[in-house]
């Protein structure tokens, strides 16, 4: 059905663009494993690797970060490569009893607790690298276009001294969040609510989400907390409002609901690491060093989730996608053997 400027799709016309969009994805994944694919001459040497256990956390900038990390071990080191479903807890869980999988990609080192600090402690485990570069971030976050036009709005300072400009309202987190618990801690501290600025509690992360997507496409007023790296700070241009030094002393006072007289501090950069297994590094130190070697940007993930939703793609398609548009990035984590076989691919 027409109508003057829009085109209504029937829900039959929407699945199958979807279908043709997966499908466009799914042969340049075959496309890029085929450049990728060794001669039958250097097949032997291809196989050296052997078989390698990955996590596939649930969510998906991991998800992202194996499916990229598998197909460069698969084409470009010839490792045989399973990828295990698993979240923080279940992986640390099985670290510890069974001493697998090989390799933890995305481990939130916050959310491991004790058992973590032991492994690392006895060694049975080793921290690569920083898988998210400067790891995951949290803050207090204008549009960048508010801040540009006025620059004032670039500290706490400022915003408390313009409520209007800032639209008169936080957006703090949902109850049961633990940024909640700090939010409502710094607004305390700021005295936020009498400078003019009323704090909105969201419901749930959707309407958090939706609350910043309505005021950036319309160009008005939005302040509240957000996080990356995630598909909204991938799709809008934001601004982390500068809130102060960050003490640890504070910052963890401020995690309890409890904390008598809170005081200010920024948010610090939550580590997010690979992990492999000790036995795995000493029996695979080339793949121990191409994983030291995967990092991104949180940003570029952020905007790698964006094209991701925007595309209704897979974690394997996002992966595609990073892959043939960022070799100059990736080139560099691979060692020489391996540019070799993957030549192809970096023309």
């Amino acid at each position: 059905m027409l109508s003057p400027g829009k085109l209504t799709l029937s829900r039959g016309h929407k699945l199958t663009i979807i279908n043709t969009k997966r499908y466009i994805f799914s042969a340049a994944f075959a496309a890029l494993t085929a450049l990728a694919a060794p001669t039958a001459v250097s097949a032997a040497a291809h196989n050296q690797c052997g078989e390698v256990t990955i996590t596939k956390m649930s969510w998906d900038s991991a998800a992202i970060v194996t499916a990229v990390s598998k197909f460069l071990m698969e084409q470009g080191y010839g490792c045989d490569v399973t990828a295990v479903p698993s979240d923080t807890t279940p992986a640390i869980t099985s670290l510890s009893e069974n001493n697998e999988p090989d390799i933890v990609t995305e481990l939130w080192v916050n959310s491991t607790g004790e058992v973590y600090k032991k492994l690392k402690a006895d060694g049975n485990i080793v921290e690569l690298t920083s898988v998210l570069d400067p790891g995951g971030v949290e803050g207090w976050w204008l549009p960048t276009y508010l801040v540009e036009a006025h620059p004032e709005l670039a500290t706490i300072e400022g915003v408390m001294a313009n409520p209007e400009l800032v639209g008169g309202m936080f957006n703090n987190c949902p109850d049961g969040w633990g940024c909640r618990i700090v939010n409502d801690n710094m607004i305390r501290a700021f005295n936020l609510e009498k400078s003019g600025i009323k704090v909105f509690n969201h419901g749930s992360g959707q309407t958090l989400a939706t609350s910043m997507a309505a005021a950036y496409q319309s160009e008005e007023p939005w302040f509240g907390y957000y996080w990356g790296p995630t598909t909204p700070m991938g799709k809008f241009d934001m601004t982390s409002i500068d809130l102060g030094e960050y003490d640890k002393d504070v910052h963890k006072a401020n995690q309890n609901a409890d904390t008598p007289n809170p005081k200010a501090s920024a948010f610090p950069a939550a580590p997010i690491v690979t992990v492999v297994t000790k036995d795995f590094m000493e029996a695979n130190p080339e793949i121990a060093e191409l994983m030291s070697n995967v990092t991104f940007k949180t940003t570029t993930m952020s905007q790698l989730l964006s094209w991701k939703d925007a595309n209704n793609a897979s974690s394997e398609e996002a992966a595609v996608y990073f892959l043939k548009n960022n070799p100059d990035v990736w080139s560099g984590w691979i060692n020489e053997a391996a540019t070799e076989k993957l030549s192809a691919l970096l023309k």
